[in-house]
C-alpha cells in the first residue's frame, strides 16, 4: 500500500527477496530475478470488511512492536 514503506525499506525488500530466490535456485538466478513492488492506493484495499489506510497499517505495525 502506498505510504507504508520508505524507499530504504523497499530497497531492503527487493534485496531480501532476491537473496531468498538465489538461496533456493542458485546464484545464477540473481541477474534475472525481477522484483516488482506494486503499491495499492490508500483506501483501495480492505480487510475484514473495512477499507485499509496507511495509517491503519502503521497502527498495526506499532501494536506489534
Amino acid at each position: 500500500m502506498e505510504n507504508v514503506f520508505t524507499p530504504e525499506q523497499k530497497k531492503e525488500i527487493i534485496r531480501k527477496i532476491t537473496d531468498t530466490m538465489t538461496s533456493i535456485e542458485g546464484e545464477a538466478l540473481r541477474e534475472v530475478t525481477w522484483v516488482k513492488i506494486d503499491e495499492v492506493k490508500e483506501g483501495n484495499w480492505g480487510i475484514g470488511g473495512h477499507c485499509l489506510t496507511a495509517a491503519d497499517v502503521h497502527r498495526m505495525q506499532m501494536a506489534e512492536a
